[in-house]
């Protein structure tokens, strides 16, 4: 069998935290068929290539507590496993690679009863749930955070961090008027953005731009509050998609704690303020943070602890010290594997190989 007739499927949906390292693997294998397994109404509609062939199935998340939308959600599973089951036959799919989340289950279950090794990525230090229930099932556990190893002792796992987009490979430019001597404070709230943070830095920009920063400030698409009229030092948008000029020009950014945002945090050597996300699941973004936290890489701080003055002052006492932040600098490249996707490419050809 050559290797132009080997199909993947992967099954990676809803976040830019599940999707964006999906691609990264993706743009690797080039010499292998790929199939995408979504969700319909989410972003791997916009974001996933048409080189791709986008394949949907209405599943949904689990439930904590069982009750009458338990059954729905059960129902739902079951048709989407035998749902995926018929593409891995319509489409000869020799490996499934997934990145977790609800869309995994499925994907993971199908696999097994039609006997296709699957590769699971757990970008989280705290795994997903998904990851722990049928990690199991898996050839292998590919982790973003070296020390999630300690959650599994019966499934073979392969510390590859987490792949990022080939733009962050590359130096980017940023693309807004904001001359060079300026420090730049950036604020990321993930794909969907963060409100309780948003409210937080309005109430804190007019010390910062007083101070002689600009403002980029990823409001998301649920922020509903009118931006204060500072056209030529703050600069809020919805979302970008050039991440990577942005925070390569970034002096500090201000961000939540999603696995791939810390990631590219890394990339770009940013010093950051963690501000974990107190409703993730299981407050996997606090395990998170700890990690960037212990090593001298950010400051991490709980929603429900900090204020907007204490948030203040914080960032106002960092840009009046350049020696910290380069230092935090330092500490936060030491985190970045530059070969990541290359990595993880490489164990889905090994499995690929012993596979077929």
């Amino acid at each position: 069998m050559s290797e132009h007739s080997t199909r993947l499927l992967i099954a990676a949906s809803g976040t830019g935290g599940h999707l964006f390292p999906a691609l990264a693997l993706a743009e690797q294998l080039n010499e292998y068929e790929i199939e995408w397994l979504g969700v319909p109404d989410r972003l791997e509609q916009t974001l996933v290539p048409d080189c791709y062939p986008l394949h949907t199935i209405p599943v949904t998340g689990f439930q904590t507590r069982f009750g009458w939308n338990s059954v729905t959600i059960f129902s739902r599973l079951i048709a989407a496993i035998f749902q995926v089951r018929r593409l891995l036959r319509e489409k000869n799919i020799h490996l499934i690679f997934t990145t977790g989340g609800y869309i995994a289950a499925p994907a993971i279950i199908a696999a097994k009863l039609q006997g296709i090794p699957v590769i699971i990525h757990e970008a989280n230090f705290l795994p997903g749930k998904v990851t722990r229930w049928f990690g199991g099932f898996c050839k292998a556990i590919a982790l973003g955070m070296s020390g999630t190893a300690q959650y599994f002792s019966n499934t073979p796992t392969v510390y590859v961090s987490t792949p990022v987009r080939k733009q962050f490979h590359q130096s980017q430019p940023l693309d807004l008027p904001i001359p060079t001597d300026v420090p730049v404070i950036v604020v990321v709230g993930g794909s969907q953005g963060a409100v309780a943070v948003n409210k937080l830095v309005r109430q804190c920009l007019k010390a910062w731009l007083a101070a002689g920063a600009a403002v980029i400030h990823l409001t998301g698409d649920r922020d509903s509050e009118q931006h204060p009229p500072h056209p030529t030092a703050y600069f809020p948008m919805a979302f970008s998609d050039k991440m990577a000029g942005i925070l390569q020009r970034a002096d500090l950014a201000i961000s939540r704690a999603g696995a791939a945002t810390l990631t590219e945090l890394a990339f770009t050597q940013t010093p950051a303020i963690l501000i974990p996300y107190p409703y993730a699941a299981e407050n996997h973004q606090a395990f998170n943070a700890k990690v960037f936290g212990d090593a001298g890489a950010a400051l991490v701080y709980s929603e429900s602890e900090l204020t907007a003055s204490m948030l203040e002052g914080v960032v106002l006492d960092l840009l009046q010290q350049p020696e910290r932040l380069e230092e935090m600098r330092l500490k936060t490249a030491n985190l970045a594997v530059k070969d990541s996707a290359e990595r993880l490419a490489t164990l889905v050809r090994q499995t690929i190989h012993l596979a077929i």
